[in-house]
Parts: structure tokens; C-alpha cells; sequence
């Protein structure tokens, strides 16, 4: 019964975290290796095909992730994110500032990872909201929604660029595709469901923001920080890249050295390098920047991720366990002669897991150890199966997720409110991104 083996393995890995507050890497290697036995895995075959899937996930993920992470800071450190906040804001007024803060934390959500991005951006939003007199939860539910949107569906997030790699899929596309599925997400979970959630929970439109736990805040003049133009262009430098190359791909079928050169500079991790490059002299040396306070901050930027990105290479672990143990193979056989889409299966799996686990990337990629040989037997897509997955993973974030209580204690709200809004506006985005992914599935 392998599904009883991974049910019970998710089981304890709950347990080890919840209860005992385990570490979640520690956690995710001994239940690798729980059920890997349980599977009746060769004894001689678990440890490689763990540390397999843990190299197989961070040794492509680890340049992309880290480079983006220095990227972030950069532009942070800089007052770059500062700047296009505040520029889009002023620029849009007070009757569209909805949608002033969400195309700002898109563009900021890009470069920033969604944990960093919202103690980023709330003070801001706080403020602006303060000055306009407006519920800070107005401006704050489409904030967090564009962050969370970047999160679960573009690369170079490490959730998308895992998947990607798991499934074999191009980087480029997803990320075109991401997009598309992106806009009706971000409009249906952040303006249209804002207006839900006010008659729901009025009283949660009352709050004012608590932000003194995030300390003291580094406090920007305007004028001091970059331009809005070279803040915009740094942040979504990457992606331009990656989405150039992936379209000059679409239209240039015939092998070339040109083509060759244009898919070498947008491939994710030479798009990521030479985006930090950027970001090292329009963030700092332009700015009179001494190089050592650069490199500190690329430091730090990178300290903070090891953890993460050990987590991450956990799930990949658990992931590699799952296909070499035969469950993979198990779930498409079981599935062989179901008519439901693979797509939709990926996103059940991932909305499962995501359920149980809390984190939205180690359940990403639990799933796509089980689905990859359902895309494999269907010929879907790999783009919108990632998204798929993606979308999954993202579905109803309660009580084990650390956004949750990072939206409750920062909007000031109580659990029954937290519920109401931030574990509804994402299965919002779940499950819009579900159904526009079926869409492009019929045409694609």
C-alpha cells in the first residue's frame, strides 16, 4: 500500500514539526528515510537516492536561488524597492491605489522572496494608507496577493524553478504562462475578493497595522534613492532576459550560433548573473557604494537563505524517495484510465500536501515526485503542469504555515479574521489559477 506508506509518513512528518518542533530539513531526511524503508527500498540504494534529490534540487536551484536572494537585497538596501512603491503609488492616486500597489509588488515580488517582500512593503503600504485614511487590510490584501502570486507561479522563485527542473519543463515558458495566469489571480483574490472580505469581516477593516515587531526600519528620502526607470529595469531584469529568450525560441526553429548566444544569456542561472552584475553597479558602485557594503549585503543576503534552501532540498529528497520507491508509478497506474487531467490531478495532490504540510514549496515538490509520471503518460505540457503544481501548493495556508501568522500579526487581526482573509484570498488564487490553467491546457 504505498499511498498508506506516504500517508503515514506525512503523518509523522507533521508530527515531528507541530509537536516535537523538530527542524523541518531534519524532519523531511528522517522521513525520507522512514519511507524509504517502508517502501522496501535496496538498503544500499536510500542514501544515494536521497542525497540524489537533494543534489538533483539545490544543485540546479542553489545559483538561481542565491543569486536572486543578493538581488533582492540589493535592491532593497538601496531604496530601489522604496522607490517603485512610492513612485507607482503618487503616480496612480488615491482612486486606482489598489492597483498602484499591486503592479509595485508584483515588480518587487519578482526580486524579493514573498517573507522578505512583505516586512518590505508593509511599512510602506502602512503609511499610505495612514495618509490617505484607508484600511491599511484595503491595501494590504492586494499587496500580499501579488506577492504570494510571484511566489507560487514565476520563476526565479524557488517553488516555479524547482518545478520546472522536476518536470523538465522550460524555465521561459513557465514564466510567460505564469504570467497569463497571474493577471485574473491577482484582480479576483486582490480588488474583487478586498470587497467580499470587507462585508464578511468589517471589523477586520478597523485594524491598524502592528509593525513594531518588525523593528527598526530603515528610513529612505526620495530623493537619495535610484531612479524609478533603473529600479524597475533592475528588478525585472531576469525576467526579460529569460522571456526573450524563450520567445526568440517559439520563432527561430533553425539551429544557430545566434540562437545559441540568446538562449546561453536567458537561461535562468547566466539571466540571474548577469542580473546581480547589474544590480552591483546600478544599486551600488552608480550610487558611490563602497564595494565592501555591497558584498556584505550579498552576504547576508545569502546567510539568510541557507536554511531555506536546505528545507527545499529536503522536499527534494522526499520527492526522490517517492519515484524510486515506485509510488510515482503507483499513482499513474492508478490514474491510467481515470479521465480526469493530469493537470488536475497535480493540483489535488499539491492541495493536499499543501494542507498538511503548511510550506508551499516542500509540498510543490512532494507532489511533482507523484504526478511527473502522470505528465509523463499524458504528454501535457510540462509549463502548465509546474503551474499546475504550483497553484496547488498555494491553496488555503492555515495555522502550520508561517504566512499565516505573519499576515495575522501584522494586520493586527485574530484567527477567525486571518482565516476569513488570508487563507481565503489564497485558495482564491488556487483555484483561479487552476481553472485559467485548464483553459490554456484545451488550446495549448
Amino acid at each position: 500500500m504505498p499511498i498508506l506508506i506516504v500517508g503515514i509518513g506525512v503523518i509523522i512528518l507533521l508530527i515531528l514539526i507541530m509537536k516535537f518542533k523538530l527542524n523541518t530539513f531534519i524532519s523531511l531526511i528522517v522521513v525520507s528515510f522512514g519511507v524509504a524503508i517502508a517502501l522496501g527500498m535496496p538498503l544500499n540504494k536510500i542514501v544515494t537516492s536521497i542525497e540524489g534529490g537533494i543534489g538533483g534540487t539545490i544543485g540546479h536551484l542553489s545559483l538561481v536561488f542565491g543569486l536572486g536572494a543578493m538581488l533582492g537585497k540589493l535592491l532593497a538596501d538601496a531604496g530601489g524597492a522604496y522607490r517603485i512603491a512610492t513612485t507607482l503609488i503618487n503616480r496612480f492616486g488615491e482612486k486606482y491605489i489598489q492597483f498602484a500597489v499591486i503592479i509595485a509588488s508584483f515588480i518587487i515580488g519578482i526580486a524579493l522572496f514573498f517573507e522578505v517582500g512583505l516586512v518590505l512593503l508593509i511599512p510602506i503600504v502602512c503609511a499610505i494608507a495612514k495618509e490617505l485614511r484607508v484600511p491599511i487590510l484595503y491595501l494590504g490584501i492586494p499587496m500580499t496577493v501579488a506577492l504570494s502570486v510571484t511566489h507560487g507561479f514565476l520563476p526565479p522563485h524557488p517553488g516555479p524553478t524547482a518545478l520546472a527542473v522536476a518536470y523538465h519543463a522550460n524555465v521561459g515558458q513557465v514564466l510567460i504562462l505564469g504570467f497569463i495566469v497571474s493577471i485574473p489571480a491577482v484582480i479576483l483574490a486582490g480588488p474583487v475578493f478586498t470587497k467580499f472580505a470587507k462585508r464578511m469581516v468589517p471589523a477586520s477593516f478597523n485594524r491598524v497595522g502592528n509593525i513594531a515587531a518588525l523593528g527598526p526600519q530603515k528610513q529612505f528620502k526620495l530623493e537619495d534613492t535610484p531612479g524609478f526607470a533603473i529600479s524597475t529595469f533592475t528588478a525585472m531584469f531576469p525576467v526579460i532576459l529569460m522571456a526573450i529568450a524563450t520567445v526568440f525560441s517559439l520563432f527561430v526553429k533553425s539551429d544557430s550560433t545566434t540562437k545559441e548566444v540568446i538562449e546561453l544569456i536567458g537561461a535562468p542561472s547566466t539571466a540571474m548573473l548577469l542580473s546581480i552584475l547589474l544590480a552591483t553597479y546600478t544599486m551600488g558602485i552608480a550610487r558611490n557604494i563602497p564595494m565592501k557594503d555591497i558584498m556584505n549585503s550579498n552576504a547576508q543576503a545569502a546567510a539568510s537563505i541557507a536554511m531555506m534552501l536546505l528545507i527545499i532540498g529536503g522536499g527534494g529528497a522526499f520527492k526522490q524517495v517517492l519515484i524510486d520507491g515506485g509510488v510515482g508509478n503507483f499513482v499513474a497506474d492508478l490514474f491510467k484510465h481515470s479521465s480526469l487531467s493530469p493537470l488536475f490531478l497535480a493540483w489535488c495532490i499539491a492541495a493536499i500536501l499543501r494542507l498538511c504540510l503548511g510550506s508551499s514549496t516542500v509540498a510543490a515538490l512532494t507532489a511533482a515526485g507523484l504526478a511527473a509520471p502522470l505528465m509523463a503518460a499524458s504528454h501535457v505540457n510540462p509549463a502548465l503542469m509546474v503551474l499546475a503544481t504550483g497553484a496547488g501548493s498555494l491553496i488555503a495556508s492555515h495555522v502550520n504555515d508561517a504566512g499565516f501568522w505573519m499576515f495575522k500579526e501584522y494586520f493586527n487581526l485574530s484567527i477567525k479574521e486571518t482565516f476569513l482573509t488570508w487563507t481565503l484570498l489564497e485558495t482564491v488564487i488556487s483555484i483561479t489559477g487552476l481553472i485559467v490553467v485548464l483553459l490554456l491546457g484545451s488550446v495549448i
